[in-house]
């Protein structure tokens, strides 16, 4: 079995407030800690106080003895928070408001609860609700199910268990997925897969007749999606009970939105179906995560694989932690998910300088692009158009760009990263003009909300605003 994954920055590590909050989560003392893990109460309270940086040796024995995922000790959730208060900072009812980067780092490690009320707020003003302490509540549902996901990483190991052990069954059936499916939904559970011209089902891809007990499917599907629609039938009938259970831990404040989330669980454990857990990670690994190789072996496909990627936070056999983000030609974000730190806005608007919107210039083509945050984040980033389904001659198929990418610190084994300098140059990317600071940009459309504007009408600069620096 190969090794979890994993690397530090290249820097010192300060991490006293997330200690603070793994120790009170376990519910220890400092002095009980400082005994399992072999070091001094002293120098752990040095630590807790941010006047001693984590080692490399302390991490593993925190990861040895309480399986702590080293990654929110190394600061990447932390990353991500000030990320997105940055852009709750940037919203126009706190124009004026100039907040530096040092003083937004000191303010999320010490008082990280009130930097979550921050976002929390600033994520129920974007989707036009109050916020409430219910998960949910003043939410619409799409932003009330995000945030469930976006909590677990978009990981769920039990419907990772119950979905391998479906998927060892399966293959033992037979060699292909759909007809072990296919199979299994006759014989289990008396449904037939039936494959319906498009003038059938001009308007659904996928549909239950309960009283012809068919799952008819559009032949406008590929082999891949055919594959996935008749697992999300089976996972319906064999993996309720686990969906559920998941769902019902969110507690969410509607219907609809409970109803959304039991959607995107069976669409979760549909995908876990066709690349199961560890033989996915195993193959992922092996083949440096090349999403080419990995929709041959499993039958799947590009948006399919790399949506999987970002699901791969089991202990002991953690992936690359990757962030997905889907849009279309208008730049509107209809998917988004991460492992890992989330470099990018969340409410769409992302840069333009993103080799992600140069995908639909070329389809089909895998395109990578290093890229560089204000912060000094730097990734490795992929971008490919797909196409969702096939469409009649003379009807628009609706068309998308996926951008995948991971800190570069990770990026080494990926075979997206042969041949080049992930220490070189990268391009200086924002978080989208409202929210990014970065002067001198020529395809800025709009000034930072939280910087003045400068107006100067004795010169012109390569764009119309010029702005205070801090």
């Amino acid at each position: 079995m190969k090794s979890e994954r994993f690397s530090l920055p290249d820097r010192k590590i300060f991490a006293g407030p997330r200690m603070r909050r793994l120790r009170g989560r376990l519910g220890l003392t400092q002095t009980r800690m400082a005994e399992e893990i072999g070091v001094s109460t002293s120098y752990l309270n040095l630590i807790e106080r941010n006047q001693r940086p984590l080692t490399a040796p302390f991490l593993l024995k925190l990861s040895e003895t309480y399986n702590a995922d080293l990654r929110e000790l190394i600061s990447e959730g932390e990353e991500q928070v000030e990320r997105e208060v940055a852009e709750a900072l940037a919203s126009p009812l706190l124009s004026g408001i100039d907040v530096g980067k040092a003083e937004l780092q000191e303010f999320v490690a010490a008082q990280p609860g009130i930097a979550q009320a921050l976002i929390q707020l600033h994520r129920a003003k974007e989707s036009g609700g109050d916020p409430e302490p219910t998960p949910g509540k003043g939410q619409t549902p799409l932003a009330a199910v995000r945030a469930i996901i976006e909590g677990a990483r978009n990981h769920f190991p039990e419907l990772e268990a119950a979905c391998e052990d479906l998927a060892d069954e399966l293959r033992l059936a037979g060699p292909h997925f759909l007809g072990s499916v296919s199979d299994r939904l006759r014989v289990k559970h008396g449904f037939t897969i039936r494959i319906l011209p498009a003038d059938v089902m001009p308007e659904l891809l996928r549909r239950f007749d309960i009283h012809n007990r068919q799952v008819q499917l559009s032949e406008i599907l590929d082999n891949a999606s055919r594959s996935f629609q008749a697992a999300y039938q089976l996972a319906t009938f064999e993996l309720k009970s686990q969906i559920e259970a998941v769902a019902s831990r969110a507690n969410l404040a509607s219907k609809p939105a409970e109803r959304l989330l039991v959607q995107n669980l069976t669409n979760y454990a549909a995908a876990a179906m066709m690349m199961p857990y560890r033989r996915f990670y195993e193959a992922a690994e092996a083949t440096g995560y090349d999403i080419s190789l990995l929709e041959a072996r499993f039958g799947a496909g590009f948006e399919q694989v790399a949506h999987r990627l970002t699901t791969l936070q089991r202990p002991g056999a953690r992936g690359i932690p990757f962030f997905l983000i889907r849009v279309d030609r208008a730049g509107n974000i209809s998917k988004r998910f991460s492992a890992g730190s989330f470099p990018f806005a969340q409410t769409g608007g992302t840069c333009p300088l993103w080799t992600l919107h140069r995908a639909f210039e070329r389809r089909g083509e895998t395109l990578t692009q290093l890229v560089e945050l204000e912060d000094g984040g730097r990734f490795l980033t992929m971008a490919r158009t797909v196409t969702a389904y096939r469409q009649p001659f003379g009807m628009a198929a609706p068309e998308f760009a996926i951008g995948l990418g991971c800190e570069t610190r990770h990026a080494h084994g990926l075979t997206y990263a042969k041949g080049l300098d992930l220490d070189g140059t990268a391009m200086p990317i924002g978080l989208g003009c409202a929210a990014c600071t970065r002067t001198g940009c020529r395809q800025r459309a709009v000034p930072p909300t939280n910087r003045r504007l400068i107006i100067d009408e004795t010169q012109r600069g390569p764009n119309a605003f010029e702005f205070a620096k801090d």
